[in-house]
């Protein structure tokens, strides 16, 4: 009976059932089977509001809506050319630093691509760095942040992690540090390879640089640019918690954009709360439905028993790692990053332990492959994105992509091997 329901929520997961309603027939199924009482799934609905990381995610989701619908994202560009636009390759740093600090406020690398893809597709093709190497730089980029202060998926993480008490304990501050370097070194390599690109070019004279540019451009974004140094050095300083850095970023954009600015006026501004809380609404109903489901599998022993059928057939750590990175990034191909964090740490952190990986770093590891999978062909969402953005096939894009997948697949075994990387701020 139990793998007849089974099978009829693969069925209804194909037919695009949502994704709540299968977490949640799982979870009570699972439970039902067990003998336990059902009131168990209403019970962690409960302790969600126990949980005082996950204030985080309400506020820095709100800042993040708050800064898209304002001019913020075209000051940001302005600023980051007037810094490098003045080199070969400059103009793609200027995309690849946009893109990174755009998504990892906002969450969504989706929104990236469809925002900033329109001040910077055509400042690039104007650039000349051609139709090929613009599609796949901003594909790529578009997913970059996610790593971030303050990115929501490193939240999400933290909070799906905390339910096992590991040893050593998963903060979301500590994540936050994790991140920092990593995603330093995939901007660094992006970066790099575009000024490879642009060897022997002309230097660029189309773009606004120069003492003058740099200085309007910091006098035009100067209540945007304290944002981020702020919530670092409070984070990375340990002067700041997660949550007291949401309040103080949320309380600030709102300031900003409604009062200081008005880019967002009164009237606008409960749609964009609405919006904001929408997506916030839905990642809590997951989440809930998650944590009962994390909390059947706990009890059935389901992680160990997965440990233990691996086990005799992996020994080694190492190919544990590179098995991992190939299953990461196809179901980050499969799923956006948020449900794929919910169904997939639950089963994956309990084994990686096992295997003597740390949990900070294998969250790392983890949203490191998930940056990969979201524009891994041929099923990666952002494609589909770009291709719509940009008004270009599939394939198009597909193809332009492969040489930033390879340098990005290079940045994640870097990380995945070296955990130092990842760990060297935290510890």
């Amino acid at each position: 009976m139990i793998l007849f329901l089974c099978v009829i929520l693969v069925l209804l997961a194909l037919f695009g059932a949502p994704l709540f309603a299968l977490i949640g027939a799982l979870a009570l199924i699972g439970f039902q089977s067990s003998g336990e009482q059902l009131s168990a799934v209403a019970i962690e609905f409960y302790r969600l509001s126990e949980m005082p990381a996950l204030i985080a995610i309400p506020l820095f989701t709100l800042a993040g809506y708050l800064l898209a619908e304002s001019q913020a994202p075209q000051r940001l560009v302005r600023v980051t050319n007037a810094l490098f636009g003045w080199m070969p390759g400059g103009l793609a740093i200027v995309s690849v630093c946009a893109c990174t600090l755009f998504t990892a406020f906002t969450g969504a690398t989706g929104v990236t691509i469809v925002a900033l893809g329109a001040v910077l597709y055509p400042a690039l093709m104007q650039a000349r760095y051609g139709q090929r190497f613009s599609l796949g730089l901003l594909t790529a980029s578009g997913s970059l942040g996610l790593l971030l202060v303050p990115s929501m998926p490193l939240i999400l993480y933290g909070v799906v992690a905390q339910q096992f008490h590991t040893t050593p304990p998963v903060s979301i501050d500590a994540l936050f540090k994790a991140g920092a370097l990593p995603c330093l070194l995939m901007i660094v390599l992006l970066s790099a390879y575009s000024v490879w690109h642009m060897r022997g070019a002309p230097k660029p004279v189309a773009q606004a640089t120069g003492p003058g540019e740099l200085w309007a451009a910091l006098k035009g974004a100067a209540w945007e640019i304290p944002l981020p140094f702020v919530i670092l050095a409070g984070i990375y300083s340990s002067r700041l918690a997660a949550s007291e850095a949401a309040a103080a970023t949320a309380l600030y954009v709102l300031i900003v954009t409604v009062v200081i600015r008005r880019e967002i006026s009164l009237r606008q501004l409960p749609r964009v709360i609405r919006e904001a809380m929408l997506l916030v609404g839905a990642i809590l109903i997951i989440l809930g439905f998650s944590l009962a489901l994390t909390n059947y599998l706990v009890d059935a022993d389901i992680p160990e028993k997965l440990f233990a059928l691996i086990r005799d057939h992996i020994t080694s750590r190492t190919t544990f790692l590179l098995l991992l990175n190939v299953f990461l990034m196809v179901f980050g191909m499969l799923l956006e990053g948020f449900p794929a964090i919910i169904i997939l740490v639950p089963l994956i952190l309990p084994v990686a332990m096992h295997y003597g990986v740390d949990p900070i770093h294998l969250g790392i590891i983890f949203l490191a492959n998930l940056q990969l999978g979201i524009f891994l062909p041929p099923a990666g969402m952002n494609l589909f994105i770009a291709s719509v953005r940009f008004r270009q096939p599939v394939t198009t894009v597909i193809r332009a992509s492969v040489p930033f997948f390879l340098i990005m697949l290079v940045a994640v075994l870097i990380i995945t091997y070296f955990p130092w990387l990842s760990l060297v701020l935290v510890r």
